[in-house]
């Protein structure tokens, strides 16, 4: 289904996002989890590209097999950083073919045996412009062409600490097609609300996306806070890890911040929540369950 048509049809999308394995014995794991995950009848689901588009032909795999052997609604990343125009011209036009509608169009990272890579060799140094060569692409496989998602940044974008600029950005990509905002993730919902009015301040109307992201783990702390990106980490939620004995009841605290979380950004109206799920569906379950929720049709 077209973007487009999943946010004209529902008030609140929920959605959730997925990374290709690596391995034949992680493909039939995740398999059980977008099965599992499937039951809750999400708005749609994405799948990452991988720096420099290093998981291309795997993401690809992984979309057509969901096209295939489920009833999702899928998108896919792509991003500009190590490719040509006729790269990404030939990556669209495979998609059109496989019955994918709907892209994420992203800048991305070089990978990081590339730490020194010249984004001048790219066809597109920048999002804005990845989103208008697709804008501009033959309408197919819908006459309204790809439905297009960008990147937001409630905590900043890293590359530009001012705000200001970083929002005149924004307005590029949503001025050169983007149908809608996905955030990256974030952990105090006051960063998200102050987003969506800088958004409404530069005239952004189209719909904003809050990403999110639950604890589950130590490691997995220490690693979101290793991100350049969704690393404000409350105090609170820092405190209350620092009160448990063990990885379970990390899970527990960090799935009752993200629903917290979730509770408050549906009160206020948010026009949808991603779940990036690592491949794992416990908690997105579990927060579902927290919300009194059985599936994303009880918000439509």
């Amino acid at each position: 289904m077209h973007i487009l048509d999943i946010f004209a049809t529902q008030k609140t999308t929920l959605s959730f996002e997925f990374f290709p394995p690596k391995t034949d014995e992680a493909w039939e794991e995740l398999f059980v989890t977008i099965q599992r995950l499937q039951e809750l009848k999400p708005s749609f689901v994405s799948v990452t590209y991988g720096a420099g588009g290093s998981t291309r032909d795997r993401t690809h795999q992984l979309l057509t097999r969901i096209i295939k052997e489920t009833s999702l609604t899928a998108v896919s990343h792509l991003t500009s950083v190590c490719h040509t125009r006729e790269e990404l011209a030939a990556i669209l036009d495979r998609y059109a073919e496989t019955g994918i509608e709907n892209i994420l169009a992203l800048r991305g990272d070089p990978p990081r045996n590339l730490a020194n890579y010249d984004r001048n060799k790219d066809a597109f140094k920048y999002a804005a412009e990845l989103v208008s060569f697709i804008r501009s692409r033959e309408k197919k496989p819908d006459p309204r062409g790809f439905g297009i998602g960008v990147a937001g940044f409630p905590e900043g974008h890293p590359d530009t600490p001012n705000r200001l600029t970083e929002m005149d950005n924004l307005k590029r990509k949503v001025d050169a097609g983007a149908d809608y905002i996905c955030t990256q993730l974030f952990f105090d919902n006051h960063d998200f609300h102050d987003f969506r009015e800088r958004c409404e301040i530069a005239g952004i109307k189209i719909p904003i996306i809050a990403g999110i992201m639950p604890v589950t783990s130590r490691a997995g702390l220490m690693r979101m806070a290793e991100l350049a990106l969704g690393s404000r980490i409350p105090a609170k939620l820092l405190k209350a890890i620092a009160r448990c004995s063990d990885d379970e009841s990390v899970a527990k605290v960090g799935i009752h911040h993200a629903t917290e979380q979730c509770r408050d950004l549906l009160d206020n109206q948010v026009r949808g929540i991603h779940f990036y799920t690592l491949n794992k569906s416990d908690a997105t379950r579990q927060i579902y369950a927290n919300l009194g929720l059985n599936d994303s049709t009880s918000l439509r």
